[in-house]
């Protein structure tokens, strides 16, 4: 599998296997096992989603990092790739994680899709 490597990129190629509603049923699932109170409607726009769950990537580091560790974790977003980020600019680097999260969620519906 060839992770997308763009937002656009991601979203383009979940709208055309019809798993753009799977992605944000597996990203809720995964907010709700990290208590996590943010859930998103499945008929959400991409670009609302990529801006939230931006936000909620900011506010986790800014404020609640413990927090912020366990949905990386619980989520599977690889370590290594986290720390190859700029840390410098919060908003940058929470973009950045925001984008890790949904690749990774992306990632999980497509493997389910394809070998279920």
């Amino acid at each position: 599998m060839q992770l997308p490597t763009t937002f656009s990129h991601l979203i383009a190629e979940a709208n055309q296997l019809n798993l753009y509603q799977k992605l944000i049923s597996q990203l809720n699932k995964d907010l709700a096992l990290a208590n996590i109170d943010l859930e998103f409607d499945l008929e959400v726009l991409p670009s609302s989603l990529k801006f939230m769950l931006h936000e909620m990537v900011y506010k986790l580091i800014q404020e609640k990092f413990m927090d912020y560790l366990n949905l990386l974790y619980i989520i599977d977003v690889s370590e290594a790739k986290v720390r190859e980020l700029d840390g410098s600019d919060t908003v940058i680097m929470a973009e950045h994680v925001a984008f890790l999260v949904l690749q990774r969620e992306w990632q999980k519906v497509w493997f389910k899709s394809m070998y279920s």
